[in-house]
């Protein structure tokens, strides 16, 4: 959240339980192979997990035709998980459809 809002986005928390999450994820057509502990709703955009700022404000500027972008599991320097003195893992983010279908749309 600080990294969303240091690069000007408003967010605005809500701390649910486990199964209601769930349901979010269920009703915003998250793939179960993405699902990650972060679930944020943007502009119509579903973002899941930790993904870079830069690249949901992309998306929001060139507009394609998804649901979402998503970087799976919680990989070692994605936003608010830079670990001290640890290198970053490569991890790609991706974007996904209401049919489940998934295409990268950026690495780091």
């Amino acid at each position: 959240m600080v990294h969303l809002q240091k690069n000007g986005f408003k967010v605005e928390k809500k701390n649910i339980r486990s199964r209601e999450l769930i349901n979010v994820k269920l009703k915003n057509n998250v793939p179960e192979k993405l699902r990650s502990c972060h679930t944020a709703l943007v502009q119509g955009y579903v973002i899941e997990g930790h993904v870079p700022a830069d690249l949901i404000h992309r998306l929001l500027m060139e507009k394609p035709q998804v649901t979402g972008l998503a970087v799976p599991g919680m990989p070692i320097g994605s936003p608010g998980m830079e670990v001290p003195n640890m290198k970053p893992q490569a991890y790609d983010v991706l974007t996904f459809d209401k049919q489940g279908q998934l295409k990268v749309f950026a690495s780091h």
